[in-house]
């Protein structure tokens, strides 16, 4: 009998449903993964997260596994490199957002030690369990931080969706296999 998922999960996509079997609320506390899905959400602004998470592979290959020093230190001639690659999702102001929130990123590492750090703080470490919403009280407060930091592709929907699939908000559906309450 197959394990019933939330409904959003294309069961036709196994790239989706291991992502959502494995990853998805899953309490992340890795900054090199937190930066990872941060950049990733940034680029779903307008379109699907399955769109990006296909792509996903061929992300992680144009921005050097994600590592977190290198993006840092792209300039115009790799923006252009990206630009050009046409596996990734193509947005100039998403590929500079993403060397701009990289910067951000490290010295909100610095502030806090880790990012994970700066990421959990807002709940106090704890797990938020919650359906049916797209933005909410943390995501707004969170999205207004990081925007007042510089960050951009943050608004409250996009980092409502990093607080998911980072494990900071729980948000498996009643009848999903997954699906947990505060406490369980």
């Amino acid at each position: 009998m197959d394990k019933k998922r939330c409904r959003w999960c294309n069961l036709n996509n196994p790239i989706y449903i291991e992502y959502h079997d494995r990853e998805w609320g899953v309490p992340e506390y890795d900054d090199r993964n937190l930066f990872e899905l941060l950049i990733l959400e940034s680029f779903q602004a307008g379109l699907s997260w399955e769109c990006v998470l296909n792509k996903r592979e061929h992300f992680r290959s144009a921005f050097d596994g994600f590592d977190l020093e290198t993006v840092c230190g792209y300039g115009e001639e790799k923006l252009e490199e990206l630009l050009q690659n046409k596996n990734l999702i193509r947005n100039k102001l998403k590929m500079k957002a993403a060397v701009n929130n990289a910067r951000i990123f490290r010295e909100i590492q610095n502030e806090y030690g880790t990012f994970a750090k700066y990421l959990w703080h807002f709940t106090d470490g704890k797990i938020i369990y919650e359906w049916d919403k797209t933005t909410s009280e943390l995501s707004d407060t969170m999205s207004a931080d990081l925007k007042k930091r510089g960050m951009k592709f943050v608004g409250s929907t996009i980092i409502y969706s990093y607080l998911q699939a980072a494990g900071v908000i729980n948000s498996h559906e009643a009848g999903c296999y997954l699906h947990k309450r505060s406490g369980e």
